[in-house]
């Protein structure tokens, strides 16, 4: 999806740009892909032979590695003479692309998370790179598509409700399992109680993955499934957004939206912590409490609230690299 987005924005800018996209035919999105895709057996990062021919055969002016790649797919990219790009988003992932022979052979790598959630990179590191004349990653934050006014309008009438007069749930991809259940169900059961408790409407994105048929209330409107732009546009209207701490939070942080965020996985506690110290959002574990938290949120809605996030936009910063390294 990060890929997706950034290629959508790459055809804004250069609407005459030629993107292909190489997938495993076992992702669940292979055939859905909008661009021309290359399906291949296994993982890219398998098949390295297979993904040097693509590259060869592509003389591509770029070639974007989306935590994904080995080094000898990234050295022979840059030996046709193509600009290197790789994203991480992990602290792992960020020191795999800082080593000596992957740092070489890269013209840019963006870290997909906020400084403040992932931390700075040490002062070996920053030697290090600095000894062999590599640049330090760029840290892009969130990457998601700039919320469309129209679209946002046209979205919001569709589900007949009004901005800023509703409550957005959303417990990620839908597959996510607590102790007693899916996480998604545990979202729609407290969906349930705010919308019985308080004037406003209640929404619940249900994601690609949830395994259910999806339940029906007359309280809550209940969505399978969104694509990005839409989902944005959803997030962007919604008075309170109450999500799970994976990287729609750090959308919701980037629009200052106030959130409840609530881990469903085990990546995602530090996330949640390092936006709670920062007062970017409220925090509640996965249970009855997301209700009694969500009422807090909508009470500070209430009060006047001061933008507390002015980082530029992931999207913003990859675009404006992208320009960088091709102009």
């Amino acid at each position: 999806m990060r890929s997706l987005i950034i290629a959508d924005a790459v055809m804004e800018k250069w609407p005459n740009a030629i993107i292909q996209f190489a997938i495993s035919q076992e992702a669940f999105y292979a055939k859905e892909c909008p661009y021309f895709t290359h399906i291949l057996k296994d993982t890219p990062t398998k098949l390295v032979k297979e993904v040097n021919g693509l590259i060869s055969e592509l003389q591509p002016d770029a070639v974007i590695f989306d935590a994904s790649g080995r080094q000898v797919q990234m050295k022979h990219a840059k030996s046709i003479g193509a600009k290197v790009i790789f994203i991480s988003q992990h602290k792992r992932k960020r020191a795999r692309g800082m080593k000596i022979s992957r740092a070489r052979v890269t013209d840019s790598h963006w870290v997909a998370q906020p400084e403040f959630v992932i931390g700075p990179i040490n002062w070996f590191q920053k030697k290090k790179l600095e000894y062999i004349g590599c640049n330090e990653p760029v840290f892009i934050g969130s990457v998601f598509a700039t919320p469309e006014s129209k679209r946002k309008v046209a979205l919001i009438e569709s589900y007949a409700l009004e901005e800023q007069g509703y409550i957005l749930f959303n417990a990620g991809s839908g597959g996510h399992q607590a102790e007693s259940g899916l996480a998604a169900d545990i979202f729609w059961r407290e969906a349930q109680k705010v919308a019985a408790k308080t004037a406003l409407k209640c929404v619940m994105v249900f994601g690609p993955n949830y395994p259910k048929a999806l339940p029906k209330s007359d309280a809550v409107v209940a969505i399978k499934t969104l694509d990005n732009r839409d989902f944005i546009c959803l997030l962007d209207g919604a008075k309170v957004a109450v999500l799970g701490g994976g990287d729609t939070l750090l959308q919701a942080v980037s629009l200052n939206k106030p959130t409840v965020a609530i881990a469903v996985s085990k990546d995602q506690p530090k996330r949640i912590q390092a936006c709670e110290q920062l007062d970017f959002i409220f925090s509640s574990p996965l249970d009855e409490s997301i209700s009694t938290t969500t009422f807090d949120a909508i009470e500070l809605t209430n009060r006047s609230r001061s933008s507390l996030y002015q980082e530029p936009s992931g999207l913003t910063i990859a675009i404006k690299e992208l320009s960088r390294l091709l102009v």
